[in-house]
Parts: C-alpha cells; sequence; structure tokens
C-alpha cells in the first residue's frame, strides 16, 4: 500500500489507531498587507477506520481544514500529523509520491475536478499510471472497470468524456477516481451536495460499504447534520473557522450542548409537516454569546465537558454546560 516502512500507529488512552493528528492547526490567506485568518487552532485525531465528520454551515472553514491536511491550502502554524508522519512541511519527492498515493480527496464541485478533454478511462486510471499500480494493461483496464462498477457506472462510460454526464454521475467519477488508488484516508468534500436526493442514500450507502470492507478512513466534510448522523462515528462542528464542540456523533444528538450546534440541530427538517410548522428554529449569535460569557476578559478554551465531548467555552460558561449536561 505505501513506498515508505512505516512505524505502528500511536495509540490513545482507550487503545484506538491514530492514523492522523492535528495539532493548533491556522490557516491564514493573504492579500497584500491583508491577512484573513479562516481557521484557527484546530484539534483533533482520526482514526484508524472510523469516518470523522467536519460540520458547519458555508464558510465555516471546513472545507479549508480538508485542504489543509491534504496540503492544497499552507497552514500557517501547527501539525498535520499522518502515520506518524508530519505532511504539513516541505518533503521529498518520496515522502510527497507516499502521501499522494494514501490520502485521496472527493471535491465538492465534480464540474470544476475533472479534465474535460480527457475521457473517463483515463481521468479514473492517471493515479494508477503514475503510481504504477497495475501488472500490465489488461490489469489496468480491470481496475478501472471495478472503480466505475463500485459507483454505480457503466463499463461503456469509460470512453466518453466529462461533460456528457450529469452532475451526479460526474460526482461518483470522483469519487471512482479516488477509491482506484485504495487510499488510507479519503477526505469527502461535500460528496452529496451535487447529487438527486434518489442517488444520495447510495453514495453514502457505497462510503459505508467502503469502510466496512476495506477499512477505509473518511473525514466526511458537511453542512447537513442529518446526512453526517447516518454516517459519521464523531463530528466535529466548526463555525467561524474554530472547532465549537467535538464528540460522538449518538452523543452529539443527545447532548448538543454548544448554541450553535443547538442551532444546527434545530435547522434539520422534520418528515412531519405539523411538527415542522410548529417548531421554534434556534439562531446563534456569536457577537451576543461572547458578550454573554465575557470572552473579552475570560478567553474561551477547547475542553473535555465528558469522556469524549469536548466544547469550546470559558471557565463560566463551562461550569454552566456541567451543570446542564445530561449524563
Amino acid at each position: 500500500m505505501t513506498e515508505m516502512k512505516q512505524a505502528p500507529l500511536k495509540k490513545d488512552a482507550n487503545g484506538r489507531e491514530i492514523l492522523l493528528e492535528v495539532k493548533d492547526l491556522a490557516v491564514t490567506f493573504r492579500n497584500g498587507k491583508k491577512e484573513f485568518r479562516a481557521v484557527h487552532d484546530i484539534n483533533f485525531n482520526v482514526y484508524k477506520g472510523e469516518t470523522f465528520a467536519l460540520v458547519g454551515e458555508s464558510g465555516s472553514g471546513k472545507t479549508t481544514i480538508g485542504r489543509a491536511i491534504i496540503r492544497i491550502n499552507p497552514t500557517s502554524n501547527g501539525d498535520v500529523i499522518f502515520m506518524g508522519k508530519k505532511i504539513n512541511q516541505k518533503l521529498s519527492k518520496e515522502e510527497n509520491r507516499w502521501v499522494v498515493r494514501n490520502i485521496q480527496m472527493v471535491f465538492q464541485d465534480p464540474a470544476a475536478s475533472l479534465n474535460e478533454r480527457a475521457t473517463i478511462d483515463y481521468i479514473v486510471s492517471e493515479g494508477l499510471q503514475n503510481f504504477h499500480l497495475y501488472k500490465d494493461e489488461e490489469d489496468r483496464k480491470k481496475k478501472v472497470m471495478d472503480a466505475l462498477e463500485s459507483v454505480g457506472l457503466l463499463a461503456e462510460h469509460a470512453t466518453r468524456y466529462p461533460h456528457e454526464f450529469s452532475g451526479g454521475q460526474r460526482q461518483r467519477i470522483g469519487i471512482a477516481r479516488a477509491m482506484v488508488m485504495d487510499p488510507t484516508l479519503l477526505i469527502a468534500d461535500e460528496p452529496i451536495s451535487a447529487l438527486d436526493v434518489s442517488i444520495r442514500a447510495q453514495v453514502l450507502n457505497l462510503l459505508n460499504e467502503f469502510k466496512e470492507k476495506q477499512g477505509l478512513t473518511q473525514i466526511f466534510i458537511a453542512h447537513d447534520l442529518s446526512v453526517v448522523r447516518y454516517i459519521s462515528d464523531r463530528i466535529a462542528v466548526i463555525h467561524k473557522g474554530r472547532i465549537v464542540e467535538l464528540t460522538d456523533t449518538n452523543e452529539l444528538f443527545k447532548n448538543p450542548m454548544h448554541p450553535y450546534t443547538q442551532s444546527l440541530m434545530s435547522a434539520i427538517p422534520l418528515p412531519d409537516p405539523e411538527i415542522e410548522k410548529s417548531k421554534t428554529l434556534i439562531t446563534y449569535d456569536e457577537d451576543e454569546h461572547q458578550k454573554k460569557w465575557n470572552y473579552a476578559e475570560h478567553p474561551a478554551t477547547f475542553r473535555e465537558l465528558a469522556k469524549d465531548h469536548w466544547i469550546f467555552a470559558n471557565d463560566e460558561e463551562f461550569a454552566y454546560y456541567q451543570q446542564n449536561y445530561r449524563k
């Protein structure tokens, strides 16, 4: 699977193997003398074999985090450690190939991420050819066909071009392109946002199948909590480039403590129109929240509220969450 010899993965206190560590990650964009901090002091682990979700509204920084992990966006601070190796630094040619080989990404916009002048066969097999991950031409073709079939496309589609497909089909081509590499970590950036509702469940089931049968570790980026609930093991809620709450999926839906998490929960549409009509939407105002808890004089930090349940709060706010936490 890899071109480099790897030491055994580090384990946390619960014995879980840590595939990816993100420590104090910051991403800053510059325009001349102006600076914009898009991501602030992000900390989390991704454990081998799990699906870890980054959730937040548009512009929250979740995609920026994913792109920083795969090294599309340069980091301005912090460490990204993959399989024990720091990868957000200058790497040797061999190390760079190893990272590309083992971390793949499915992008949000399938139209922009596919080469319109190339056939689907070429697009899907480009990674195979770059890394020579096939025995002969027959084996290459078989791997391409298997990848296309695994995402619900046909062998005959291999000779066509991206513009001949719908947005949903192009997204599946992007998934096939990533999965043909047999990656260790897949970063899926809003992979179903361009798909019809009827196709979304198929793609989510497909990603779950990759996880269960191949042990694929995934970072799933989305804005829809109802989708994330279905596919993820743990969820990090992102607001303005900062994680405000992080815990197991079941725990988050049982005990959403941060008001921003509660606002996202209240936005999930309910199947009963009468209940949906009568429900109250929770709105989150960051300025009011910070003023209420006096962040100016008592800054908040990321801390553990309960076992594996982390929240961004200052001392007074944290005490309030402790009092209201349901065990």
